[in-house]
């Protein structure tokens, strides 16, 4: 779906599939111009944390990073949400990883559990082979401090 003036878009449609367009990230036509966001409310995201990861404090460009939050009650995990940055063309949702996080136990062994599920059909480039192990390692701290965070 593309847009042909005003209107609204979701976020999941907002970027093109990689290799119809190469000459194109998004949906928007040439000169659009986006003059809102609207987000929804989202109670999940009341314990919530943004991590990036990149090689140098002076570089701005992210070589990893995780968006979660989780609702945790009496242990378990009752819903999830996970988003990858810099590691696809476009902000990825780690559905798979929600799936197992989601009534789970919320503790490292699961965190574990959820991000392998997530990258066991991850396919790097040569070069960038690291970011599957950094991708993991991320995503089980990022859910473990959210985890702490929620037994204060």
């Amino acid at each position: 779906e593309t847009l042909d003036g005003p209107g609204e878009l979701p976020l999941a449609d907002f970027y093109l599939p990689v290799g119809d367009t190469p000459d194109r990230e998004t949906a928007l036509p040439p000169g659009a111009l986006i003059t809102g966001i609207v987000l929804p409310p989202a109670p999940v995201a009341a314990h919530s944390r943004y991590r990036k990861v990149r090689e140098r404090a002076s570089y701005a460009f992210a070589i990893g990073s995780v968006a979660a939050a989780l609702d945790i009650e009496d242990g378990v995990v009752r819903e999830a949400r996970l988003a990858f940055g810099a590691v696809a063309s476009r902000p990825w949702r780690a559905h798979a990883a929600e799936a197992v996080l989601t009534g789970a136990p919320a503790d490292g062994e699961t965190f574990a559990a959820a991000a392998d599920a997530e990258l066991a059909a991850a396919r790097p480039l040569p070069d960038n082979g690291y970011k599957v192990t950094l991708m993991r390692n991320l995503v089980v701290a990022v859910l473990t401090e959210l985890t702490e965070e929620a037994a204060r």
